[in-house]
């Protein structure tokens, strides 16, 4: 165990190292009220003008967000949308440095001012409304506390007023909200006037260059927040409903997630920011020392490529035969497990529309599951577990203890989980026998996903979902989620129509990734698998238009861009075994980071970092391109002084091209220090992977 762990076991992995913590100070009531960022350069202005409560915010002189509304609408009840009157202000400060257990940095410092503002209602029934804004360096965070009240019990929330109004001139990069397709479009680039409804995060480039953020942090027992612009500029909450077309069913006291408006002078000040987690409440789990991060190999990217199949009528390929392949390549160059999907009974037949014939505890015949965990387990490698659900949740719900149990028994302590079904197709059966179906993103799925974490945490298990609700920063709440999808991965490139085109990765780090990690899954070295001849006559290739649109090098430089405590070797073994000199880079490459440093970067056009591993004094750093070339200067400012570092690079060769030359790298080593200004010319489409370690003596 690393003395970082040791360290983290003995102080429960929650925050410490407090430097200034100020006892909040009751002011005067006045309206407007404002709050500053420590630095001074943010400046959050309240009103209660015309009865109504809004906010403002200023950087470094300009303004951001134009005077916006906020409050709430209650079904059969009176809500907090005018007729208000700020009562009570109150002042906090915090500076704190806390300790991750795992993640792009060990330390993170939690600096931010406070203000806490009560409205009152001036007609109608006596209610109060509290909000709490949180000014930190980095951006703003605030949040709805509705106290204990007489006239308010039991609630329907049928809309939340919050309104973003940014300028209408900005540039935006999103993605559509409440579609079929969940999180898992194309990033599009257009005029703010262009935007009709977005999922979180949405990136803004405003006309100064300012970049803002918008998303949520802490989503907990309320609906998922996506926006809806309905004048030019000024966009409104849009919570994901739930079947019957209430928004959030709650009672009071109750608190919301936190809005969240991350903002820079740049593109690459937001990859640099922590707002998102330091919103987040520290770990309830305790001793998290069995949260392991790694890599990990798996029988997945063969069924995407028709390789095999999930089910048994066809080339099945979670076999015990073929698992104890991978588990074999695993043990000889270090992962620590193997993923094995449709291992369990269900997946034969229409299984994408009928999840209720999932079992979650019985293997098909020609795997046995305890065999290939004992043979795991001998080779020093572990099984990672697998459940697809279909969006039919009540069905995974009734068996969720008993799967836990028996990963646990078997020395499972990772489960990738999955809800593949359209947007809106989530399959519950209530307390009546009542079906009924929800959104992925609405109340109950974030109710569910805690109850499978929470479960999971019991039996000392990691979880890892697909088609999940969006990322809000729970990780640092709950160190056993240690990763999920929610975008457009890897396996788009095997059949999507079209696939990941190649500025996809360059987009993601500015809009996703800005929530917390994704299992992406990188590392395809076959970057045009559909152009195998088929393994078998009955199961054909998908369409050789759908390829990688990486070079090689940039499929090794995603390892370091596109973050994950868990990161995969996706393509197949014999592939990786074909190419020895770039799968060291992988097998090199941790996934547990001591710092990160965001380099350089534009949105949809290029992205470098820089990672500190935490168990060494190595640096890695990953930079990549569009489909445009370039070549990018990287100063090595945060290499040890006087050291002198061994650089191995992976980069693109002189005439790669991610169209028809994407395997062409060069890979060579160079001498290094602090101060070098490195020059890594990018390919089109193409990437650079590089480790950097202290010269020996």
């Amino acid at each position: 165990m690393s003395a970082a762990r040791s360290r983290l076991s003995k102080l429960a992995a929650i925050g410490f190292g407090l430097l200034a913590v100020f006892a909040p100070q009751l002011l005067a009531a006045q309206s407007p009220v404002q709050v500053r960022s420590p630095a001074g350069d943010i400046v959050v202005t309240f009103s209660d003008d015309g009865g109504r409560a809004q906010y403002k915010i200023d950087f470094r002189g300009e303004t951001i967000i134009a005077p916006s509304r906020l409050g709430m609408l209650f079904e059969n009840q009176h809500g907090f949308d005018e007729g208000l009157s700020i009562t009570a202000t109150t002042i906090a400060s915090r500076d704190e440095t806390w300790e991750q257990p795992w993640g792009e940095r060990r330390m993170v410092r939690d600096h931010h001012n406070e203000l806490l503002v009560t409205f009152t209602s001036t007609s109608g029934p006596a209610r109060e409304m509290q909000v709490r804004f949180r000014v930190f360096d980095d951006g703003v965070g605030f949040r709805y506390e509705i106290p204990k009240q007489r006239r308010l019990g039991k609630l329907n929330i049928i809309d939340e007023l919050t309104e973003f109004a940014v300028q209408e001139k900005s540039m935006a990069w999103w993605i559509p909200s409440h579609g079929w397709n969940r999180y898992e479009y194309l990033y599009q680039t257009s005029d703010i006037a262009d935007v009709s409804g977005a999922h979180t995060p949405i990136t803004l480039r405003m006309p100064s260059g300012v970049h803002l953020s918008i998303h949520e942090a802490a989503l907990v027992d309320y609906s998922g927040m996506s926006l809806k612009q309905f004048r030019p500029g000024r966009f409104k909450a849009d919570l994901a409903p739930w079947s019957d077309g209430v928004l959030v069913k709650t009672k009071t006291p109750f608190v919301t997630p936190w809005r969240t408006i991350q903002i820079a002078p740049d593109a690459v000040g937001l990859l640099n920011s922590d707002l998102i987690l330091n919103l987040n409440e520290p770990n309830t789990l305790g001793d998290v020392s069995w949260v392991k991060p790694g890599k990990y190999v798996g029988i997945w990217w063969g069924m995407h490529i028709r390789e095999y199949l999930w089910g048994t009528d066809g080339v099945h390929g979670a076999t015990t035969e073929e698992t104890k392949r991978y588990i074999d390549f695993a043990a000889k160059y270090g992962f620590i497990g193997v993923l094995v999907e449709g291992w369990n009974i269900g997946w034969d037949g229409d299984w994408f529309n009928n999840g209720d014939v999932f079992s979650f505890t019985k293997a098909y015949p020609d795997f046995d599951l305890k065999a290939v965990t004992d043979y795991a387990r001998e080779k020093g490698v572990r099984l990672i577990g697998h459940h697809e659900t279909s969006g039919s949740v009540t069905n995974y719900e009734n068996q969720l203890e008993d799967a836990f149990a028996l990963y646990e028994a078997l020395g499972v302590d990772k489960v990738k989980t999955g809800y593949v079904a359209d947007g809106g197709n989530i399959k519950r059966i209530d307390e009546k026998g009542i079906v009924k179906y929800e959104w992925h993103d609405g109340q109950f799925m974030v109710d569910h996903h805690m109850r499978v974490v929470r479960e999971a945490a019991k039996h000392k298990i990691s979880v890892n979902p697909h088609e999940p609700v969006k990322d809000t920063g729970l990780r640092r709440t709950y160190p056993n989620w240690v990763t999920r999808e929610g975008a457009r991965g890897q396996e788009y490139n095997a059949w999507g129509d079209p696939p990941n085109p190649p500025e996809h990765t360059a987009i993601l780090p500015f809009t996703r990734m800005l929530s917390g990690p994704m299992d992406f899954t990188p590392g395809i070295f076959d970057l045009e698998p559909n152009k195998r001849p088929p393994v078998n006559a009955d199961m054909p290739r998908g369409d050789p238009r759908s390829r990688v649109e990486t070079t090689l090098a940039k499929q090794l430089a995603l390892y370091v861009v596109l973050y994950s405590p868990i990161q995969m070797a996706a393509d197949l073994p014999e592939n990786y075994e074909g190419n020895l000199a770039a799968f060291q880079f992988i097998v090199d490459v941790p996934v547990d980071w001591e710092e990160s440093i965001a380099l350089a970067g534009e949105i949809g056009d290029f992205v470098a970092y820089a990672r500190k591993d935490r168990d060494s004094e190595d640096w890695y750093l990953g930079a990549l391109t569009d489909e445009e070339a370039r070549t990018l200067s990287l100063p090595l400012s945060f290499l040890e002084p006087a050291q002198t570092y061994v650089a191995e690079i992976y980069r693109d060769g002189v005439k790669a091209n991610w169209k028809d030359n994407p395997y062409d790298m060069i890979i060579e080593q160079r001498d290094v220090v602090r101060g070098d200004i490195l020059s890594l010319p990018l390919a089109p489409g193409g990437g650079a992977a590089i480790r950097l370690r202290i010269r020996s003596q």
